[in-house]
C-alpha cells in the first residue's frame, strides 16, 4: 500500500512514523514544501531571544533521519499542489521547477496553517514579517542581526505576540504592539487581563489596543504603521494577528470544508473521501464540552492526530473524542492558562453560564515566596458541569489548568470536582488548592 502525505511537521512526521512503526512494509511519501521538517514551532520566540543559538537547534529530527533510519522517502522542497481523487494521485511541484504525479492508496493532508498578513497597502513590503515557520523564523533572526533593529512594531496581541514581545525586550529591542480590537486579551476576565497588562507595560512595552490599522509604508529608510488616529514608526513589523488553515488543496479537491475554513474530519481523522484523512493546524476537530466542532490548532492535537490517522490508516479503529482547548503561555513572570470554554463562549454554546473569580496563592500563606493566582471557574447552571477555567500568576498556573483539563475532559460537574483529592504541600500550595476553592464558591452560583 502507498501512503503519501502531505505536510512535514508535527501531524504529517508523526503519521509517517507511526505508520511505519505499525507497518514496516508499508511504502511512504513525504511531501514537505520548505527544506525543514519536525521542529518545534512553539519554541522560536525563545530561540530568537538567543542571539547565540542557532535556530537549528529547534529540529527534533533531520530529514535523513527519516530516510535513512526508518526508510520513509522525506521529499523536502517539494510541494503537493494538487489533488486528483478520480486518479489517487497527487500533483507535485519540486523546488528546480520540474513536477510529476505520485499515486496513492491513502493520503494524509498535514499541511498546517500559515500567517495572516493584513490584506491592506503596503504589507509586501521588506522588513513586514511573520513567525509560523522554521524558516520565517531563520528570516526574522537574521533580519534582526543584519539591519541592527532597535525597533519593532507588533500588529495583534495574541499569544505569539506576546511571547515575542517578551523575546524582543530580552533582545533590548523596544516594542509596541497595536490593534484594532479595543479589548487587550478579549477571552480572559477583565481583571486577570489587566494583570496581563500591567506586566507587560510594566516591561516597557507600548501597547495600543482599539487602533484601527490603515496601511505601512516606508519613510525616511524606516517603516511606518499607520493607523487612523495614531503612527508607529519601526525598523521592523511583526505580524502577529492570528492564523488561518492550509486548506485550499483541499478545497480545490472538493473535500469537505469546515469552520474558519479548515478541512473537516471525523473522529478517526477521515475526510469526506474515504481514502483521504486530515490532521493537524489545517484540519477541525470536536470540542469536548459542547461536543460540536471547533478549529483551535495547538501541538499536542497535531501530534496526536497524527498518530491517530495513521492508526487508522493501517486498519486500528482509533477515535479521538476531542479538544478542550487547553492552552498556556508565559508572558515575562506570569504564566497565563486556559482550558475550556469562557461564560461568553459556554452562552453562545447555548449553555446557562455561570462564573466565579477568586484570588488565591500559589504556596501556603506563610510560605516564603508565595505569589498570586487569579482563578476563573465557569459552571453550568442547569447541569452543573464544569465548563472552563483559566487562571493567571507568577507560578502555578501553567501545570494547575491540567486538572481542569481532566475534569472537561470527563464531563465532570463543579461539585464533583470540588471533592477531587489534589495534592498539598506548603512550597507547592495552600491546603484548599486555588481550583478548589474557585469550584467551592462556584457551586455557590449554579
Amino acid at each position: 500500500m502507498k501512503f503519501v502525505v502531505i505536510g512535514g511537521d508535527a501531524a504529517g512526521m508523526s503519521a509517517a512514523s507511526r505508520a511505519k512503526r505499525n507497518w514496516p512494509d508499508l511504502e511512504i511519501t513525504v511531501l514537505e514544501k520548505t527544506m525543514d521538517v519536525s521542529y518545534s514551532a512553539c519554541g522560536m520566540p525563545y530561540n530568537i531571544a538567543d542571539p547565540e543559538r542557532p535556530i537549528d537547534d529547534l529540529v527534533v529530527r533531520p530529514a535523513d533521519v527519516f530516510r535513512k533510519k526508518q526508510g520513509i522517502k522525506v521529499l523536502t522542497g517539494h510541494l503537493g499542489e494538487k489533488i486528483d481523487r478520480q486518479k489517487q494521485n497527487v500533483h507535485v511541484i519540486s523546488r528546480d521547477g520540474s513536477s510529476f504525479e505520485i499515486a496513492y492508496d491513502k493520503l494524509l493532508i498535514a499541511t498546517g496553517a500559515h500567517p495572516i498578513l493584513p490584506d491592506l497597502p503596503g504589507f509586501d513590503l521588506p522588513g513586514i514579517m511573520a513567525l509560523k515557520s522554521l524558516e520565517d523564523g531563520r528570516k526574522i533572526k537574521q533580519y534582526i542581526k543584519d539591519n541592527d533593529v532597535k525597533k519593532v512594531v507588533i500588529l495583534g496581541m495574541g499569544y505569539i505576540a506576546l511571547e515575542m514581545c517578551e523575546a524582543l525586550r530580552a533582545l533590548n529591542i523596544e516594542v509596541a504592539m497595536v490593534k484594532p480590537r479595543a479589548t487587550f486579551i478579549p477571552w480572559l476576565h477583565p481583571e486577570m487581563a489587566d494583570m496581563v497588562k500591567n506586566e507587560v507595560e510594566s516591561n516597557s512595552v507600548k501597547l495600543y489596543p482599539g487602533h484601527k490599522i490603515l496601511h505601512a509604508e516606508q519613510s525616511k529608510g524606516r517603516l511606518k504603521i499607520v493607523c487612523d488616529d495614531l503612527a508607529l514608526t519601526a525598523d521592523m513589523v511583526l505580524a502577529g494577528v492570528g492564523i488561518s488553515p492550509n486548506s485550499k488543496i483541499a478545497a480545490d479537491a472538493g473535500l469537505e470544508l469546515g469552520l474558519s475554513q479548515s478541512i473537516s474530519v471525523d473522529k478517526m481523522l477521515k475526510t469526506s473521501d474515504e481514502n483521504v484523512y486530515a490532521a493537524g493546524d489545517c484540519a477541525d476537530a470536536y470540542h469536548v464540552v459542547t461536543g460540536k466542532k471547533t478549529w483551535i490548532p495547538l501541538a499536542l492535537r497535531a501530534n496526536r492526530s497524527g498518530w491517530a490517522a495513521a492508526d487508522n490508516i493501517c486498519g486500528k479503529q482509533v477515535r479521538l473524542e476531542g479538544v478542550a482547548g487547553t492552552a498556556v503561555f508565559k508572558v515575562f513572570n506570569l504564566e497565563v492558562a486556559r482550558t475550556g470554554l469562557s461564560p461568553k463562549e459556554a452562552a453562545e454554546a447555548g449553555f446557562d453560564p455561570a462564573f466565579v473569580t477568586i484570588k488565591s496563592r500559589s504556596r501556603a500563606h506563610a510560605h516564603p515566596g508565595s505569589k498570586t493566582i487569579q482563578v476563573q471557574m465557569v459552571g453550568d447552571k442547569k447541569s452543573g458541569r464544569l465548563l472552563g477555567a483559566f487562571m493567571v500568576g507568577e507560578e502555578g498556573a501553567a501545570h494547575r489548568i491540567n486538572a481542569a483539563a481532566v475534569a472537561l475532559h470527563n464531563h465532570m460537574t463543579v461539585e464533583a470536582f470540588s471533592t477531587t483529592d489534589l495534592s498539598y504541600a506548603p512550597p507547592f500550595g495552600p491546603v484548599w488548592d486555588p481550583l478548589l476553592t474557585a469550584a467551592n464558591q462556584l457551586i455557590k452560583e449554579i
